[in-house]
């Protein structure tokens, strides 16, 4: 098997995977896209078939808690600024504002399909860039059981392009080893040589060609298996839907919700019965050796009240399988104490604590990227950094501005105000702190040691 072959076998594995399907589920659940909204009402037939109802009411309600719990995770843990624990503005710029808003993308990808990536290159300008990859686009090749080294990978993308009036998909694939870059066109299940590309290394500066000494994918998972949120709480979501759907359907059933029972009817078929009824609201009856004609009616009852027991037990274990918080809990009211709000968000800190760990660890085999770039373009190189992530917990302000109170004289100013709710930049409010005082002490000062007036 030469290599191409060993590629197109892999790739053609990795597109019918159940891990891809998995990751392409996962991201339409999240935009809406669920399973209801192919529903469709049956009747059995003869010889058991099963034959599709038309004219009857045939909801597809979407009610989505998964992009709720999606987005609390993603902004309880990576909301907030990215604190870089490193004295260098050159670093600083780097992993700034835009950083933060793509590590934001990728911990949203990394929730709903269990991992996302980044990928560091060049960029025109001769600096240091990341791009986000998405997980159902990378096939990567993993040395290790554990996924911690890379021997290549594989990425997928597609471009539209004009054919007269007529729009088509072109399948691209890259392919990555420490060798550089190959490129080839995905056809029909086959791997072409690229005829727009011929195969490079990794990067260049100032026109000089280099490799990376590994390969430039960084895996940010959000625990420790890969597991997508979406393998926890689908068959939940999905029940979700079908319940308000169905309910949907019962209450929209009119003439059907009333099984009528015809004695003596003036008519030819049922069909008929129905379009009348209708229409007129009225049927006719007739008397028929001696026995009267007579409608009489079986009503069917749609319980409101279960059904929204069983929306309401749907919801909460969504919130519960999935690690959640409930917004609305009843802890939430009449100003709840900070031990209430940290019972409330018990479950998605535990997520959290993990998905923090292991984006830690993602982020210091960014910095190796990081170091060789600096390295080649006469940079000095950056030893120790520590990324520290900021949390959305809501607090009782009340309760943490008297702590700050009562903490006075047992520990340092600098951290009674870095803890303070108001605070947005501790060293700023320090100083600040700090040049009021002074200010307060030399109002006190009287000129040549005298004594102030009245002593």
């Amino acid at each position: 098997m030469s290599e191409r072959e060993f590629l197109q076998a892999q790739l053609r594995n990795f597109l019918g995977s159940e891990q891809r399907k998995t990751m392409c589920t996962a991201i339409d659940y999240y935009d809406g896209k669920h399973d209801i909204l192919n529903k469709q009402r049956y009747v059995i037939g003869e010889g058991n078939t099963r034959i599709a109802l038309q004219g009857v009411p045939n909801n597809q309600i979407v009610d989505n808690r998964f992009d709720d719990l999606v987005d609390q995770k993603v902004n309880y843990l990576l909301s907030k600024p990215l604190d870089i624990n490193a004295d260098d503005d050159e670093l600083d710029k780097m992993f700034g504002i835009q950083f933060q808003r793509l590590l934001k993308s990728v911990g949203k990808f990394a929730t709903m399909a269990g991992k996302a990536y980044i990928h560091p290159y060049i960029g025109i300008d001769g600096t240091l860039k990341f791009k986000m990859m998405k997980p159902h686009q990378v096939l990567p090749f993993w040395a290790d059981e554990e996924h911690t080294q890379l021997d290549a990978f594989l990425y997928l993308y597609d471009i539209e392009y004009y054919t007269g009036l007529e729009t088509k998909t072109i399948h691209k694939v890259e392919y990555y080893t420490p060798n550089g870059i190959q490129y080839y066109i995905w056809d029909t299940e086959r791997l072409l040589p690229d005829p727009d590309k011929e195969d490079t290394a990794n990067f260049a500066i100032a026109d000089t060609p280099y490799n990376w000494e590994r390969i430039p994918l960084i895996m940010f998972r959000a625990n420790e298996f890969e597991q997508p949120l979406i393998d926890k709480v689908k068959s939940l979501q999905d029940a979700l839907n079908r319940l308000l759907s169905n309910f949907q359907d019962n209450m929209e059933e009119d003439i059907r919700s009333t099984i009528l029972i015809l004695q003596n009817y003036d008519g030819e078929n049922l069909a008929e019965f129905r379009q009348n009824l209708a229409s007129y609201g009225a049927i006719k009856v007739r008397t028929v050796d001696g026995v009267n004609g007579d409608v009489k009616a079986l009503k069917i009852e749609v319980n409101s009240d279960n059904y929204q027991l069983l929306i309401n037990i749907l919801r909460k274990a969504i919130i519960e399988n999935g690690r959640g918080f409930d917004a609305k809990d009843d802890r939430m009211a009449n100003n709840p104490n900070q031990m209430n709000i940290m019972s409330m968000y018990s479950d998605i800190d535990l997520d959290a604590n993990e998905m923090e760990l292991e984006f830690k660890s993602s982020l210091h085999d960014l910095m190796w990227f990081v170091n060789t770039y600096r390295g080649l373009t006469n940079q000095d190189t950056v030893e120790e950094v520590d990324f520290i992530f900021n949390r959305d917990l809501p607090i009782n302000e009340g309760d943490t501005i008297n702590n700050c109170k009562n903490s006075v004289g047992i520990i340092s100013n600098e951290t009674i105000i870095a803890n303070h709710p108001w605070t947005t930049d501790a060293a700023e409010e320090l100083a600040k702190v700090k040049k009021e005082q002074s200010e307060v002490t030399a109002d006190f000062v009287v000129p040549n040691g005298g004594e102030a007036d009245g002593e």
